[in-house]
């Protein structure tokens, strides 16, 4: 009965979504069926939805996604193919088949997350660590003073944690380098070596440049009748980037004009000298600046229109992570980390524990078992800082716990903006993201993240109740 179960849905999905016409590939994770569709029209989402199976939908870059849960998506796969006839692919193929169907704006948000989302775990592990030193370091926290200073034994303790801490981030251009190199196509170990160059001890740090500049102690290279800054790129972003997309393009043309016997040898050496040599030169100055004026526009916005600005930015949270968007403002709270401190994290927490609560309004509303025991794991979810279920599964489906979640993240958001709460390291952007806040913010972090989750419940009771919508 159970493999009829699972080919009656896989059956109905197919048909559903336009036949096997309708589709250019399939793949799947660990809980979703994944399909590149022809034409995304056809797909009939509120049918799929209604399938007992089914338990949530969403579109992402250019994926139509279907959630189906862990298990159960691996036996309807295995009927799904065997219905369309189609030749199961890896995923990494899946996507090079929907990346055809995005628009230059949704390729670069994807190419942005493909680059930065592998390094995250090292970035929060610092960021962790960050935490912990926070706590040991900070004062008022737990005594007038420090725990350092109260208990002056873990002082070396501390200044250990703080040096494995600062790690990921003196050197984030190798990380970075590393990551994007693989993403353009090019050798990695050549796109860290990129990144090695880049803050190597020879050049004057990013952090002195400013000051340095100011008295006139900028050290440069006479090159060619150039006058070249030596300067590093510790903490940037956008500056290696640039310098490993030139570095792929200078090493696939090579490999294409370089003689087998010789290519191992001159290529990587040409592509590392030229790609350095244009990035110190030309490429690096113009996306520091460029990545300069992008974070304090970010922080122009934050710092000028202050709660209010917060609130706006808090309400399109939600449809800017619809679209893939949100990966976007990741080097920037990247690189406002690295200058001292980020506002980012606080408004990403509150935007997930807004979408938490409605999610749990309905769960506590609704008298549909299967509708309750999605709000209940989906809830759960987001209030941990992942929202996929609960945005797609759930609210947005809704639609007014949705438009509820947004006015709580709103909300919340004003208040963590008004407050100016900051977060020193990339972290979970959920109940438990306050390890990344710093130690004086994490009273008022909770304070923002509760009016956005409260809000997001009320707003969601009264309106359905206003409305005598029943779930």
């Amino acid at each position: 009965m159970a493999e009829n179960q699972y080919r009656k849905t896989a059956s109905a999905i197919l048909e559903l979504v336009g036949g096997a016409d309708n589709i250019t590939s399939v793949a799947h994770c660990a809980t979703r069926l994944r399909l590149v569709l022809v034409d995304e029209s056809e797909a009939q989402t509120s049918a799929i939805l209604e399938l007992s199976q089914v338990k949530g939908q969403f579109t992402n870059s250019g994926q139509y996604q279907i959630i189906l849960g862990a298990g159960t998506v691996d036996k309807v796969y295995k009927e799904f193919v065997e219905l369309t006839g189609l030749s199961e692919i890896s995923k990494d193929q899946l996507k090079k088949d929907a990346e055809e169907k995005l628009n230059p704006l949704q390729r670069l948000v994807k190419l942005l997350s493909d680059v930065f989302i592998p390094i995250l775990p090292a970035l929060i592990a610092s960021g962790l660590l960050m935490g912990l030193n926070n706590i040991l370091t900070a004062k008022g926290l737990f005594f007038e003073g420090s725990i350092v200073d109260e208990f002056p034994n873990v002082t070396d303790f501390a200044s250990m944690v703080n040096t494995f801490a600062s790690a990921a981030y003196a050197f984030l251009p190798i990380l970075i380098g590393f990551s994007a190199a693989k993403i353009f196509g090019s050798n990695p170990y050549l796109g860290a070596v990129m990144g090695m160059i880049m803050v190597s001890g020879d050049l004057l740090s990013a952090y002195d440049y400013g000051s340095a500049q100011l008295q006139g102690t900028v050290p440069y290279w006479h090159v060619f009748g150039l006058a070249i800054e030596k300067v590093g790129y510790q903490g940037t972003v956008l500056p290696i980037l640039a310098s490993v997309w030139i570095l792929s393009l200078i090493e696939k043309k090579l490999h294409q004009v370089i003689p087998d016997f010789l290519d191992n040898l001159l290529t990587p050496v040409i592509s590392v000298l030229l790609s350095a040599f244009l990035t110190f030169s030309v490429v690096g100055g113009i996306m520091r600046g460029a990545g300069d004026l992008l974070t304090k526009g970010i922080v122009w916005l934050h710092d000028t229109l202050g709660a209010f600005g917060g609130a706006v930015f808090g309400f399109i949270y939600s449809p800017l992570t619809l679209t893939g968007m949100h990966h976007s403002l990741l080097p920037i709270d990247i690189q406002l980390i690295a200058a001292g401190s980020s506002f980012l994290l606080a408004i990403a927490a509150c935007n997930n524990i807004a979408q938490s609560g409605a999610t749990f309004a309905t769960m506590f509303m609704t008298k549909d078992k299967k509708l309750k025991s999605t709000a209940t794991s989906a809830g759960i979810s987001a209030l941990l800082g992942i929202t996929e279920p609960a945005m797609f599964g759930v609210n947005l489906k809704l639609k007014i716990p949705f438009y509820s979640a947004m006015i709580g993240s709103a909300l919340g958001c004003a208040y963590v903006t008004l407050m100016n709460v900051c977060n020193i390291s990339p972290g979970a952007a959920g109940i438990i993201g306050f390890v990344s806040i710093q130690s004086h913010d994490i009273l008022n972090f909770f304070i923002g993240v509760a009016i956005a989750g409260i809000s997001g419940f009320i707003c969601t009771v009264m309106w359905t109740k206003i409305k005598k919508i029943e779930f």
